[in-house]
């Protein structure tokens, strides 16, 4: 499910100001206005659990789908590639994932350190 319950309270804490302050001037007693916002608190804080369900829904991804993208992002490279062999293509940040991130930072340093050394030489 998308988020943590405090979307819940959000939502909850919402729908009692709005329910409370639509109500206050209105010639309603006291104890209907406070009743009728706790109970607009409750309903929306059960709705807000139907909205997560509802934006996890749309937001997930199953595995085999990556699997699937990717290997058509293979297939368009390679497409692209015997296509148009002259130009370079662009790197693309999904070549990065495969490498960890301890090796990244090496290699950044090993690069500032060589600039280092060429602005001493020079």
């Amino acid at each position: 499910m998308f988020g943590s319950i405090f979307y819940n309270l959000w939502g909850a804490l919402v729908a009692f100001s709005l329910y409370f302050f639509s109500t206050f001037q209105k010639p309603f007693t006291p104890l209907r206005i406070i009743v009728g916002s706790f109970v607009a608190a409750i309903i929306m804080f059960f709705v807000m659990y139907i909205v997560r369900f509802l934006i996890a829904y749309v937001l997930f991804t199953p595995e085999g789908d990556e699997e699937v993208v990717e290997g058509e992002l293979e297939e368009n490279e390679s497409v692209n590639s015997e296509e148009d062999q002259e130009t370079p293509t662009a790197n693309s940040t999904i070549e990065f994932q495969d490498e960890s991130s301890d090796e990244i930072a090496q290699v950044v340093r090993t690069m500032m350190n060589r600039e280092d050394e060429q602005q001493i030489n020079a």
